[in-house]
């Protein structure tokens, strides 16, 4: 029995080193961790059950059965972030460059087939060389048969993707149909066909980084929710974000304890709002002096940066929060603000966390390179969004509400349970000044009697009295008390039921 012992923990020393002391100081060297490690500051301490440790490839082309690891290049299991269970695997680049072979892929599918039927998290460390060549249409059906299951556990389980090295080719859709994208800088990079290629075929020189590293998916692509400095701090990131996720679409968001006076008043928020309508403002100080604690975990924080999306606490239970930041574009909704925003909410809706939104929007960005680049389409997706969405939707118009962009954000007209606005709002087609002068078209050589008429349009509509009196506000509230009204208008949304009329799926307008 002592033999038997024995050799078993002998082969879990041998799965353990994965590619052996010479190929971890490699993975060092380069600043990454080893697949294990990774588990190790994901999960909590201990708390890792590792499945199929001895599993070994079966290809035997190209002398590949002299080389038979034990794992085959990935680490799967199940364990707990913060006591709640969460499914998982971390590819080892140590193994054949964690390239996926055919029972690298069956590891992965088992997995993913858990968590579906379990009901929890799966999350992914994306740390690979793509198809194992030697192994050809094997890796490939492999790799297909990720991909299914990604698909259909979307929407029924948060999947959230953590590129920590190279993810090229077929590689990249399973991170792509997740919820959640994370690079580390430096380190990773996501592309469909590689600098090599790229050059051969198209004669554009790029380098890996250029093409699909941490700052061109978070800035440019938006393929990318977030980026971090090194492998460490993307784990601690993704464990921050997993408390505020449910298990499931059948499970409630976490709720936690709070140390936050629900009836705290804000002062400061009377006069957030400049005297000058053009002068802008930061709504995310808006935003963290709602939350609970302060604490906003923004989504996609370098990608179209005129919308702002994230997750917050109020009273302990998670909250979607969409804002529109008059930084950046004045706050207009351009192509980009809206995909992202749509997204965002379906995401929210999906697992039934409850939308918070911030309005103040003067209306679609303007322009030849937005309307032929399809904004009517895009825009069309956060309408679509918002409007299909069942939670329970807050929305507090904060200053300018215009035009089209109005009813997109979150109006009472597309389901808004509470609408609320605060005295600075002005809801109207749109502003004074434009409006003027297509009323008084007659008047425009008469600059005095263009000025006295807008002043006249602004003093009845660029108020939230003319939307109030027609019930599409619910309340004129004070900034100062945003937090409690908001507060108190989700608790009383939280026997909210409803659904939409039976249908196989919808069709978003891709």
């Amino acid at each position: 029995m002592t033999d038997i012992l024995q050799e078993l923990e002998a082969r879990r020393a041998v799965a353990r080193a994965g590619g052996g002391a010479a190929r971890i100081e490699a993975q060092h060297g380069k600043g990454k961790l080893t697949a294990r490690e990774r588990i190790e500051l994901l999960l909590d301490e201990g708390s890792f059950e590792e499945f199929d440790m001895f599993v070994a490839h079966r290809c035997t082309e190209f002398g590949m059965e002299q080389n038979r690891p034990a794992g085959d290049g990935v680490v799967t299991g199940w364990g707990t972030i913060n006591g709640r269970m969460v499914y998982l695997y971390s590819q080892d680049f140590t193994v054949f460059g964690g390239s996926l072979s055919e029972t690298h892929a069956q590891k992965i599918c088992k997995i993913q087939d858990m968590a579906l039927q379990n009901g929890a998290p799966l999350i992914g460390l994306n740390d690979s060389g793509g198809a194992r060549i030697q192994e050809g249409v094997a890796s490939l059906a492999g790799y297909a048969e990720v991909f299914q299951r990604n698909i259909l556990a979307s929407g029924v389980v948060p999947q959230i993707s953590v590129i920590m090295g190279p993810c090229a080719g077929g590689a990249v859709y399973s991170p792509a149909i997740t919820d959640f994208i994370f690079m580390v800088k430096d380190s990773s990079y996501m592309f469909v066909t590689g600098p090599d290629v790229v050059k051969t075929v198209t004669n554009e020189v790029v380098t890996a980084e250029e093409l699909g590293g941490a700052t061109t998916h978070t800035r440019r692509s938006s393929v990318a929710d977030g980026a971090f400095d090194n492998d460490v701090e993307a784990l601690a990131e993704v464990r921050r974000l997993v408390d505020f996720l449910p298990l499931n679409n059948r499970d409630r968001p976490p709720v936690r304890p709070f140390f936050d006076e629900v009836e705290r008043i804000e002062e400061s928020l009377d006069t957030l709002i400049p005297d000058n309508a053009n002068t802008p403002y930061d709504i995310k100080e808006l935003i963290l002096k709602v939350a609970d604690e302060g604490d906003f975990y923004e989504i996609q924080e370098d990608f179209a940066k005129n919308i702002v999306t994230g997750f917050i606490r109020l009273e302990g239970s998670t909250v979607g929060v969409v804002a529109n930041q008059p930084m950046v574009l004045a706050g207009c909704l351009d192509i980009d603000a809206s995909r992202k925003a749509a997204r965002f909410v379906r995401f929210c809706d999906a697992f039934e966390i409850p939308l918070l939104t911030f309005v103040d929007v003067p209306g679609f960005l303007p322009g030849t390179g937005q309307e032929y680049g399809g904004v009517i389409k895009h825009g069309a997706k956060l309408l679509f969004a918002y409007g299909e969405a069942t939670v329970p939707k807050v929305t507090v118009i904060t200053r300018k509400a215009y035009g089209g962009a109005y009813d997109v954000m979150a109006s009472k007209h597309l389901r808004g349970d509470v609408n609320y606005a605060w005295p600075t709002a002005e809801i109207a087609v749109m502003g004074a000044r434009g409006a003027t002068e297509i009323l008084y078209r007659s008047e425009l050589g008469e600059p005095e009697k263009i000025a006295a008429r807008t002043k006249q349009y602004e003093d009845r509509f660029a108020n939230p009295f003319v939307a109030a009196e027609r019930g599409f506000v619910d309340e004129v509230i004070q900034p100062r008390s945003t937090r409690r009204r908001v507060c108190r208008a989700f608790a009383m949304l939280r026997g909210k039921r409803l659904s939409n009329p039976w249908k196989k799926h919808d069709n978003i307008p891709l």
